[in-house]
């Protein structure tokens, strides 16, 4: 988390005023669909895992927080809202990874000019257990029902830095299973 915040830090983002941090986004920015517009090419994914609060219960899914970096250098919560959340269509009850959620390992590719290069790899050991995060989250502590609450992410190996191409996966080696999404990234020209 920490080299996390130093990487924005490097990029000209100021460190959260508190950890954990919660951002609110619109419900449109989520999106499943397999290519990503966003303007100018100062953007990137941060690959991350999804609570989803559904009639029946929580649910772990995984998601990418794709922010455009210039402008969360001016304001994280503007830019939050300026690129679509892309998400994948699997999820596994959160009751079944809970007790094991140290274990499960998170993956992110990226193909940039056709060459895909691992961009962040770890156990989420090294993010907050997500009984915390509700129990910290203003309004809390759970989830609303048609609730999403993405869970942080790991620090990217060689920095941030913008793609044409973001995959990621969630592995869970007690159970043998992975969650997997990738999502092509098209940037619109950022001049009329």
């Amino acid at each position: 988390m920490r080299h996390h915040i130093e990487e924005l830090r490097a990029i000209g983002v100021p460190p959260p005023s508190s950890v954990p941090v919660y951002y609110r986004v619109a419900v449109a920015n989520l999106t499943q669909a397999p290519r990503l517009q966003v303007l100018g090419s100062d953007s990137s994914g941060e690959a991350e895992p999804v609570l989803l609060a559904l009639a029946d219960g929580l649910w772990l899914g995984l998601g990418s927080d794709h922010t455009d970096r210039k402008a969360e250098a001016s304001g994280i919560a503007l830019s939050k809202q300026l690129c679509g959340k892309p998400i994948g269509t699997a999820l596994w009850p959160l009751a079944e990874v809970e007790a094991h959620w140290d274990a499960l390992e998170l993956i992110a590719t990226v193909t940039i000019d056709g060459q895909e290069i691992v961009y962040q790899r770890g156990t989420l050991a090294s993010l907050r257990h997500p009984r915390d995060l509700l129990a910290r989250r203003p309004g809390g502590p759970g989830l609303p029902p048609g609730t999403a609450m993405f869970c942080g992410t790991l620090a990217a190996m060689g920095g941030i830095r913008p793609a044409d191409r973001f995959a990621m996966e969630l592995r869970d080696p007690v159970l043998g299973r992975l969650l997997r999404h990738a999502y092509d990234i098209e940037e619109l020209p950022s001049i009329a």
